[in-house]
């Protein structure tokens, strides 16, 4: 356990620390991993963490086993050695999808240049090629994708030349790209992939109304999954902005009516639908999506542009009074906007982002942005969702939700280290105070098996002998042996006391010994059997003893070794540990100042964007309030200079005849009008006479 946890650490994790700040990701190809015999768990176990997106574990497990497979005497008994290529191959593609890009260059090139079938290393290429344009090292893709000879594996041919199109798009060589593109209309994998990028080459390469038919052909048809419709909705906002720019108001406004109102893109399309009306002067008719658009989320950069929008038209109508109504709510909604942002931009100094992408819930919850932006008293969330949708931004989100991933492995590495501590340390408690008794009484059996096992091996040589030396008086019973013994002390005495020595008791006693010598020698070949068949069980109870022996000593080495030589394992692997941990902090560090610095970059923009708009809206206002005012006074002044009129009209209509008077020469005169019966001579006159009588009136 110790020893494969050691190898962990040591190998893949730190590996994948240096690979930590990668700039792309590409998934992984599961029919790369696809076995239909497995023999192997281990490799199994990896295949199984590798469709559950866990790449760190499928690739520090499969390294281990490389690594132990190396190791082999003789590997080829190892059932991993079945999947041996598969593995090293397999390696290469999760590191890919783990975004560890010069590892799984390296591992590719290992398989170009080793003996490998050629389909296996057009593969390779492929994958190799994949990594450069990721990286955005065109060039180097296609000299990767040049390595190719024959075809590739079929089941990744469509991929391949749909990324050898795109990398002649980002050299500049679109009638190559167009070319490719065209060939893979109709491949089920890549529908409306295809089209988009083949209309984009088409542009590119000058031929634009071509490129607007094939972009138009892929906007009209309806898509059935979330990812289509997006995809059709963006062909559709791209041509409505592409012919807005080239004055073709008209058809303009066909695609941004095409696309749905729900969807990502339907802010955009709202606001070009009304600048389209707007550019054609029709401002009547932009005000229904910008106003429609007004009613949505005030983040979003449309609807805030959409706030200057709305009043700009009903000033443009010479509503000016609506205008400056609007004018103000915009006024309003940009302050409000302006202090959430910089409440966004404080509470993000203050940490609590890099808090938010580090819950648990960045990785396992669906939608998880979109939903954090409803979390209560959570202003870093605010803006989150048009930050996170960049590249550069969620290449740097996985880089640290990765090494924040990598950071509680570690933690939990540690805290496992320090229940080893205390496992060996309950061991060591139990084993030490017992281990010296039985080892005296294991001294002690051991000698007597020691001894027991030189009888045997007596008794073995004594049977031994008898196969060449015959003597049956070796293979005498005990009570036999008593006899031979007692007829020996009787010749004894007899040979010491002549006396008593007589015919008869000769005769008994060598009657005596004939009778013992013939049964030993009669019973001599059945007794040396019986010999031999007790020496054999005597020889499996002895093997019983080695082997209750040797479990013995087992026994006794391992209570010995499960708490004895881990110190210094296990002190090395805490310094490791401690010093990745270090590392992972400083990258961890970085990496969310990264995160920091790029969110706050956008939120000052956005909100140097609002403040710019204040701007514009505080003069607009103003404005509006003068136009107001003086379309106002004009109108007063003409009720004025008309009420005045028809009073005076009224007046001369109701005067009497004007008498007649004589000079002195006698010609008729007419006498004057009273001064308030006259009128004025002209509409100027008649205005500044109403001026004259309001400044009157004022004084």
């Amino acid at each position: 356990m110790i020893t494969r946890l050691a190898s962990v650490i040591a190998g893949a994790a730190l590996t994948a620390l240096c690979a930590a700040p990668a700039q792309a990701k590409a998934p992984v190809d599961p029919s790369a991993l696809h076995t239909d015999q497995l023999r192997d768990l281990f490799f199994g176990e990896a295949l199984f963490q590798a469709h559950q997106d866990q790449y760190f574990d499928a690739i520090t497990g499969l390294d281990t086993e490389l690594d132990q497979f190396r190791l082999l005497d003789d590997p080829e008994l190892d059932p991993f050695s079945l999947h041996f290529g598969q593995a090293a191959f397999a390696v290469g593609d999760l590191e890919l999808s783990y975004r560890m890009h010069r590892e799984a260059g390296r591992a590719m090139e290992q398989v170009l240049k080793g003996d490998v079938p050629q389909p296996i290393k057009n593969e390779a290429a492929y994958r190799l090629a994949k990594i450069h344009y990721h990286k955005q090292q065109f060039a180097n893709a296609l000299h990767a994708l040049e390595l190719i000879e024959g075809r590739v594996p079929e089941r990744v041919r469509a991929e391949e030349l749909f990324l050898r199109a795109r990398v002649y798009m980002q050299l500049g060589r679109f009638e190559e790209a167009i070319a490719l593109l065209k060939g893979l209309k109709g491949e089920k994998s890549l529908a409306g992939f295809v089209e988009y990028n083949l209309g984009i080459a088409l542009l590119k390469a000058g031929e634009t109304e071509k490129g607007v038919l094939e972009l138009d052909s892929l906007g009209r048809n309806a898509g059935s999954s979330d990812t289509m419709r997006a995809l059709q909705d963006k062909t559709n906002l791209l041509l409505g902005f592409q012919l807005m720019e080239s004055q073709k108001y008209e058809r303009a406004r066909t695609y941004f009516d095409r696309v749905q109102l729900s969807g990502p893109f339907s802010n955009q399309a709202l606001l070009g639908a009304g600048w389209v009306e707007a550019n054609a002067g029709r401002y009547d008719r932009a005000l229904v999506p910008w106003q429609l658009l007004t009613q949505r989320k005030p983040t979003n950069a449309s609807v805030q542009e959409a706030m200057l929008a709305v009043p700009y038209s009903y000033g443009k109508l010479e509503v000016h009074s609506t205008a400056a109504v609007n004018y103000g709510q915009a006024l309003d909604l940009f302050g409000n906007q302006v202090d959430v942002l910089t409440q966004s931009i404080n509470s993000i100094r203050e940490g609590k982002l890099l808090e938010a992408l580090r819950r648990k819930e960045a990785s396992q919850v669906k939608n998880w942005v979109v939903e954090l932006r409803n979390l209560p008293d959570a202003p870093e969330t605010h803006y989150l969702l048009e930050l996170m949708a960049s590249n550069d931004y969620q290449e740097f989100l996985r880089n640290y939700q990765d090494l924040n991933d990598l950071k509680e492995r570690n933690e939990d590495w540690l805290q496992s280290l320090d229940a080893f501590d205390e496992v060996i340390a309950l061991r060591r408690s139990y084993y030490e105070p017992i281990l010296p008794s039985l080892d005296v009484q294991f001294r002690q059996i051991d000698a007597r098996i020691k001894m027991r096992m030189e009888q045997r091996q007596r008794l073995a040589a004594r049977i031994d002998n008898l196969l060449v030396n015959r003597r049956p008086e070796l293979l005498a019973k005990s009570d036999e042996t008593e006899s031979r013994l007692v007829l020996q002390q009787i010749r004894e005495i007899l040979d010491y006391n002549p006396t008593l020595k007589s015919e008869e008791t000769e005769a008994r006693i060598a009657r005596l010994e004939g009778v013992l010598k013939f049964r030993l020698s009669r019973e001599f070949d059945h007794r040396l059997t019986e010999a031999f068949k007790r020496l054999q069980e005597l020889d499996e109870v002895i093997a019983t003893l080695q082997e209750t022996y040797q479990r013995y000593v087992r026994s006794r080495q391992a209570a010995t070794h499960s708490y004895e030589g881990y110190s210094d394992q296990i002190t090395s692997l805490r310094a490791g540990l401690k010093r990745a941990q270090k590392r992972i902090d400083q990258l961890m560090a970085r990496q969310g100042r990264m995160l920091e610095q790029l969110a706050i970059n956008e939120l000052d923009q956005r909100r140097a964007q609002l403040e710019s708009y204040q701007i514009k809206a505080r003069f607009a206002l103003a404005d509006s309030y003068d136009r107001a005012n003086e379309l106002q006074e004009q109108r007063a002044d003409a009720r004025k200079v008309e009420e005045y009129q028809q009073q005076a009209e009224q007046m001369k209509q109701e005067a009497p005849a004007t008498p007649i008077s004589a000079d002195a020469d006698g010609e008729a005169l007419p006498v004057d009008n009273p001064p308030e019966l006259q009128a004025p001579q002209s509409q100027s006159e008649a205005m500044d006479e109403v001026e004259e009588v309001d400044g009157a009136g004022d004084e």
